[in-house]
């Protein structure tokens, strides 16, 4: 049970990033795309900024979004 548990987590890690390269989402979209609650969208965001990715908080003329600088890992 915990390995599926795992796994499933790090499917959402992979969504996270492969939504934030390729879409202008804010963190409710980000939480509504993956159906998590927006704490959780902060434990991903904390996560994979750790694990290296570059990730951005940006203002644009909609607003505040994340955007993944640089491609994937640098």
């Amino acid at each position: 049970m915990p390995y599926e548990r795992t796994q499933q987590i790090e499917q959402r890690f992979k969504e996270a990033i492969e939504l934030i390269s390729k879409k202008r989402l804010n963190a409710n979209q980000l939480a509504s795309e993956l159906d998590v609650s927006l704490p959780t969208v902060q434990r991903i965001i904390t996560e994979l900024r750790r694990r290296g990715y570059k990730i951005r908080s940006v203002r644009d003329e909609l607003g505040w979004r994340y955007e993944l600088a640089g491609g994937l890992k640098d």
